[in-house]
């Protein structure tokens, strides 16, 4: 199962992890997977080209995790925000249409 959290203070978002794999199907066919990449990764370069968002990424390529792990440096602009809500809505939608055994998304208010 891929789990992804959203981390936010008083409604500000400010982190999110993405780690696991979805297994809804046998590597290179698994359409859950190559979803949830495509929006995570497209949010992730659209932040660094379209804003002057500072964040830091961290993956693990070498374990194979799936591991996802973006930290803000500062609160999010109009622009950034509306990304990361975009991206937000597609994994619900995944979600909603594959159900949470292959994609949990959860918010965390720290």
């Amino acid at each position: 199962m891929i789990h992804i959290t959203i981390f936010q203070n008083q409604g500000e978002i400010y982190e999110f992890n993405c780690i696991g794999h979805a297994e809804y199907a046998e590597a290179g066919s698994d359409i859950v997977c190559a979803g949830v990449s495509a929006l995570v990764i497209n949010a992730i370069n659209s932040l660094e080209r379209l804003t002057k968002t500072k964040f830091s990424l961290v993956t693990d390529d070498e374990t194979d995790s799936g591991l996802i792990d973006v930290t803000f440096s500062e609160k999010l602009s109009p622009d950034a925000r509306l990304l990361m809500d975009s991206m937000i809505l597609g994994l619900q939608g995944i979600q909603n249409d594959y159900g949470d055994g292959f994609l949990m998304l959860e918010f965390k208010e720290v």
